[in-house]
Formats: structure tokens, C-alpha cells, sequence
């Protein structure tokens, strides 16, 4: 638990924009000293100028975070300036729909290497610091918050490969607070599962590296993308409501962080079926012509 942030340290992947960049709005009015990580240079430069002229202390870096390499330098380099961060926030994270099996092998690489090893390298590379900081320090404490989705706790159809990444995450994050328990009191874990929220996830494919080359959209990612953008775009909490949250999380040391409460009434309905070993409900029973519309779509000629 971090109930006071001044000189502390923040990691924030995905800091160019969305929640990221609002963690690093919020970080730098406490007083923090801020580690930008972000894949879009010019994202990232335009992030980087304004935390730096509130005066806090920045330090950004261009980077893959699904390259272990690359995160491994941008680690030892935060040790080197600011020593083990305080609050890291595994944020990065890219979207893609469609029928899960019209997915190509490069969707998968490409999902599942930023939003589950992102993640994974986060954690791997800093909680040895953060262990190492609390054995030398009995009043030293950290956090790690890592950006899962609604998603990681139901199941979307025409969503698969970004539910499963997301399933992973909250996995992971659950994992890593029970062991995180096992041998310390000083470092906490969160996982942020937030539901339709404008942050530019949407449009994570203009950052898709070449290697990576997606096929041409199928028609069902397509449609998926259309609908994902309009439910986005007509949300009515912001990303920087969603960074207030995630602050406020760290400082209660609350696990679950949502940013639609409401929401978790159709994970109860999931954990129902779970069960009772029922078939799964159809997830748009309490908006059919939301499912009515996904379906003749798909099943048109």
C-alpha cells in the first residue's frame, strides 16, 4: 500500500496515451518520478514534453515490451537512475477481434507477446528490485498494477484472441498477489479491468510491428472493430477517471480495480454457469438486438 507518492518512482507501460499517459498526469501532480515506456515515438515524445514540464523527473524509452531484451536494458536503466520503481503499471496492451478461428498465427503472436508477456516481463524484471528495496527497508512499500479488461473475466464472442490474453492477465495477477503474500507485507498487486473506455486500444493495429504483418481483415474482424469502436466511443467514463481509480486502488491495496461496477453482474452469471455446469448464457440476453445484429451480420451472404 502507497498512501504517499512524492519522490517515489512509477513505471508506466503504454504511457503515450490512455490510461498510461493519465497514471504519468496524475503521477507527476503527486510528485512522482515518472518512466514513460511507450512503442509510438511521436505518442511518446508529445508524453514525455508534458510530464516534463510539470518538473517532474522523466526518463522515457521507445520499446517493444514484449521484447524480453528490450525491457531487461529499460530495467537495469531505471535501477541505474531512480533504483527499484515504487508502482509499476503493466498497461501496454493491443486489441483484435474476429472469429477465433479465422485468427492467423501472427494474430496470436502478436496479441498474446504485448498483452500477456508484456506483462510477464514486467514483473519478472521488477519484483526482484522491489523485493531487494523491501529487505533493505522495513518502511519501504510497492505496487504493481497490471491492465486486464472486462474481457479477462467474461468471454465476448467474435473477441477470442484479445479474451484470452486478457484471461491470462488476470490469471497472472491473481497468481502474483498470492505469491507476492507468501513472502512479503511491503509490495502489493492490482489488476485493472476496466469495460468500454476511449484509450486508443481501438486503433492498436497502426502500431503492429512489420513482422507481424496481419492478412487482410477478415469480414468478421471487420464488424468486430466497427462495434468495439462505436461501444468505445459512446462510453461515458474517461481514461483518466479509470487512472484516478487505479491510484486510488494503490493506496487502499485493492485487488480488483473496475471501472464499470455494474458490469460484474454478468461475471456472476458466468461463475453461475461455471457452477452449475450449465451452457454458457448468451451474453447479449439483456440487449438481443445487439446479439441479433452481430449475428445477421456474420451470417449474411
Amino acid at each position: 500500500m502507497i498512501t504517499d507518492f512524492k519522490g517515489k518512482t512509477a513505471v508506466l507501460t503504454g504511457a503515450g496515451s490512455g490510461f498510461g499517459l493519465e497514471c504519468a498526469r496524475i503521477g507527476a501532480q503527486l510528485g512522482m518520478n515518472l518512466v514513460l515506456v511507450d512503442v509510438q515515438q511521436d505518442a511518446l515524445d508529445r508524453a514525455t514534453t508534458e510530464i516534463a514540464a510539470t518538473g517532474a523527473q522523466v526518463l522515457s524509452f521507445k520499446l517493444d515490451v514484449s521484447n524480453a531484451g528490450q525491457m531487461e536494458a529499460m530495467g537495469q536503466a531505471v535501477l541505474a537512475r531512480f533504483g527499484a520503481p515504487h508502482l509499476v503499471f503493466n498497461n501496454a496492451g493491443v486489441g483484435s477481434g474476429g472469429l477465433i478461428w479465422e485468427n492467423t498465427v501472427k494474430d496470436w503472436e502478436w496479441v498474446l507477446g504485448v498483452n500477456v508477456m508484456g506483462v510477464v516481463h514486467g514483473v519478472r524484471i521488477f519484483t526482484p528490485m522491489m523485493l531487494a528495496a523491501a529487505a533493505k527497508d522495513p518502511d519501504w512499500q510497492g505496487h504493481i498494477v497490471n491492465t486486464a479488461s472486462m474481457a479477462g473475466l467474461l468471454n465476448p464472442p467474435n473477441m477470442g484472441v484479445y479474451n484470452v490474453s486478457k484471461h491470462a492477465v488476470v490469471s497472472f495477477s491473481e497468481t502474483l498477489y498470492q505469491d507476492l503474500g507468501l513472502v512479503t507485507d511491503q509490495i502489493g498487486a492490482s489488476v485493472l479491468c476496466p469495460y468500454f473506455v476511449a484509450t486508443g486500444i481501438s486503433q492498436s493495429h497502426r502500431n503492429r510491428p512489420t513482422e507481424m504483418g496481419a492478412d487482410k481483415p477478415t469480414r468478421s474482424q471487420l464488424i468486430q472493430h466497427a462495434m468495439t469502436g462505436k461501444a468505445v466511443n459512446s462510453g461515458k467514463v474517461s481514461a483518466a477517471d479509470v487512472a484516478q481509480l487505479v491510484f486510488d486502488a494503490v493506496a487502499r491495496n485493492q485487488f480488483y480495480i473496475y471501472s464499470h461496477p455494474k458490469a460484474i453482474q454478468a461475471v456472476q452469471t458466468r461463475l453461475e454457469d461455471i457452477v452449475q455446469a450449465r451452457n454458457p448464457t448468451d451474453p447479449f440476453a439483456d440487449k438481443p438486438e445487439i446479439g441479433q445484429q452481430l449475428r445477421t451480420a456474420l451470417r449474411a451472404a
